[in-house]
């Protein structure tokens, strides 16, 4: 894919599209009780996580869904996390957490409802979903989850359980306890799932949201006058009311997206937000 950046003509004085930015600019459009984003919108990634209940700051339930898919890279609290290309081989040691009620209902982070009575988890790079076993090494007991969530966020944990997984492990008193995790064979129907969300998958820099168009019109101009190709407006709806999201893309992998964001943040427009989305066109023929 070429560079969609160009070298700028000129460097203008963007002084005034920063007021208008901050003033015009909305969050992503909520789920009914899901703080990140809306029927069919797309992943939003690197937006603020929720404080989350003790004994620990929850998975993709509270902060990250990717949607159906697994992107290559995303970002949270200014973290970059590279999503495995496959689970084949993967078993670590490290600890576990879990996260329950105040998520029940909610989607996962590849769209699932999350359960709380479930065995699954949530973890920060395997590929979802995937199947795993989990061992409590402190008391040998041994469950068979679906990783279908991201995280855990919080430093030094390498996986979220569902209530009842840690219910079954015998640690939700104590909130946290050392364990294994061990990858298993995918079988036809977690393969299956992989493939139904294995559409390929377009990468966007988002600079802004407004609701009116003509402020995208002329954040989009902008823009394109400091050397940026493939400036996109994409028009869509939150909370009743239209939403015109200026975005550069698709960049084709995280160097490009660093390239684009470096290029944007020069110009005193803050931090891009990494948007993921299927490719929804159709092949010719």
């Amino acid at each position: 894919m070429p560079s969609l950046l160009r070298t700028p003509s000129r460097i203008m004085a963007l002084g005034s599209l920063l007021v208008l930015a901050a003033c015009a600019t909305h969050p992503p459009a909520p789920y009914p009780g899901h703080p990140m984003h809306g029927p069919g919108e797309p992943a939003v990634i690197g937006t603020s996580i929720p404080p989350g209940t003790p004994p620990t700051l929850p998975g993709g339930a509270a902060g990250l869904p990717s949607g159906p898919g697994n992107p290559p890279f995303y970002e949270v609290m200014g973290e970059r996390y590279y999503v495995q290309p496959d689970s084949t081989g993967y078993a670590e040691e490290g600890i576990a957490s879990w996260y329950g009620r105040e998520f029940h209902g909610r989607r996962t982070s590849n769209g699932e409802v999350y359960d709380m009575h479930a065995m699954t988890a949530a973890h920060k790079t395997l590929p979802l979903p995937t199947t795993a076993r989990v061992t409590n090494l402190a008391n040998g007991k041994s469950i068979i989850v679906r990783i279908n969530d991201r995280g855990p966020f919080k430093e030094g944990r390498l996986i979220d359980l569902s209530y009842g997984a840690a219910r079954e492990l015998g640690f939700l008193a104590a909130g946290t306890t050392r364990v294994e995790v061990v990858a298993l064979p995918d079988e036809p129907a977690t393969t299956a799932a992989r493939a139904a969300g294995g559409s390929r998958q377009l990468m966007y820099a988002q600079v802004g949201a407004f609701s009116q168009q003509a402020n995208a019109e002329e954040l989009q101009r902008r823009l394109r006058d400091q050397g940026l190709d493939k400036v996109v407006i994409h028009p869509g709806r939150a909370a009743g009311r239209g939403l015109y999201r200026v975005r550069i893309g698709p960049v084709a992998d995280a160097g490009e997206f660093d390239a684009v964001a470096a290029a944007v943040s020069r110009m005193q427009l803050g931090t891009p937000q990494l948007v993921v989305e299927a490719d929804n066109s159709q092949p010719d023929g």
